[in-house]
């Protein structure tokens, strides 16, 4: 998983899935329009200044509202590398790693400001704010969510599974 290094962008409390990808857009599952709309209801011009590999800060609850996994699925296709936040909807929290798009619980992502550099080490759980000279630890990713990102996802590492005879 490696070390990543971005900006970040700043999003608060209770971002939830209709947030994310606007349920109008929910008439298809294909990952790549998805990703033309994520968060186009609370910041229009997102898309515009977002770079791939950007990450999204968050505060509490991110990712409540709906069990699609339209939401996890548009952040990854739109290049977001992973979400830092406080607290993740625990149906969010399992469609994420379902669908190989990392997330990170951060107890301080408040203190993350937008625009700052962040440099996320991912084997040793921690997040290192270059532009406050800053560090904050996440939950360690358990083992088994660890293999599901490796892998892309569950239905990729199903694929995986099954062609190594592991049933």
């Amino acid at each position: 998983m490696g070390v990543l290094v971005s900006r970040a962008w700043k999003f608060g409390d209770n971002i939830d899935t209709d947030v994310i990808i606007a349920a109008r857009y929910l008439n298809t599952s294909d990952p790549a329009m998805l990703a033309q709309h994520i968060m186009e209801d609370v910041r229009p011009d997102f898309l515009n200044v977002f770079q791939k590999g950007d990450i999204i800060v968050g505060g509490k609850n991110f990712g409540c509202g709906s069990s699609r996994e339209h939401a996890p699925i548009a952040l990854k296709s739109a290049g977001v590398k992973c979400v830092i936040a406080e607290g993740f909807a625990r149906i969010f929290y399992r469609n994420a790693f379902n669908t190989g798009f990392p997330i990170l619980e951060v107890a301080q992502s408040g203190e993350i400001q937008e625009g700052d550099s962040l440099e996320v080490n991912m084997a040793d759980g921690i997040v290192f704010n270059k532009t406050q000279q800053k560090q904050y630890r996440f939950k360690p990713i358990p083992p088994f969510m660890q293999e599901l990102l490796s892998a892309g996802g569950l239905i990729d590492y199903a694929k995986l599974k099954l062609s190594q005879g592991v049933v």
